[in-house]
């Protein structure tokens, strides 16, 4: 499983770095915060949060380029930018009828029975799904934030017990030393 990791990491290095698009200001500048290999080497606890974004992202279902929303926050939290992309997948052609299924239910749920106020343009808003009826705007979109909330906060504790039970494949390293500058505090 770690070589496969690996020889993916080699080729989208190669892929990045290619020869007719690395002389190119534009790309070097698209590129260069993906070239910081922490982003790329598995640990627990980046891996747990590059998880945790991509599974955020993989919920809103309405999103189109969901793997680019979830790299780019990944860059940007300095956490495992694969695992942020791969997690995107988890809605796909098959899954997304049965996840916005779920997620209508669960926003109808919170809005009847625990009174979850919504605004008042949504409510009146419906649309006609076929085979399965009028869908509330209000409802799928509650459904589909507390969805990417809860899926997103259980990927800390799977990916810890997975390191728990298995450390050789996930590991846990040290955080990086933050840079101080050298004159004055």
């Amino acid at each position: 499983m770690k070589a496969r990791y690996l020889k993916l990491v080699r080729q989208s290095f190669r892929m990045l770095r290619h020869k007719r698009m690395r002389d190119r200001p534009w790309w070097r500048k698209l590129t260069k915060p993906l070239m910081d290999r922490h982003l790329w080497i598995p640990c627990r606890d980046t891996v747990a949060a590059g998880l945790a974004i991509g599974l955020f992202f993989s919920m809103i279902l309405i999103l189109p380029f969901q793997m680019i929303f979830a790299a780019v926050l990944a860059m940007r939290f300095r956490v495992n930018v694969p695992f942020a992309m791969a997690a995107c997948w988890v809605s796909n052609l098959l899954t997304n009828v049965p996840i916005g299924m779920a997620q209508v239910w669960l926003g109808a749920w919170m809005r009847s029975a625990l009174g979850f106020p919504m605004p008042g343009f949504l409510t009146k808003v419906y649309f006609k799904i076929p085979e399965i009826g009028e869908v509330n705007a209000a409802s799928f979109l509650l459904g589909m934030f507390v969805s990417a909330v809860l899926v997103a906060l259980a990927a800390f504790p799977i990916v810890h017990l997975f390191s728990a039970f298995m450390p050789h494949h996930l590991p846990v390293k040290k955080a990086l030393p933050l840079r101080t500058s050298k004159a004055g505090v």
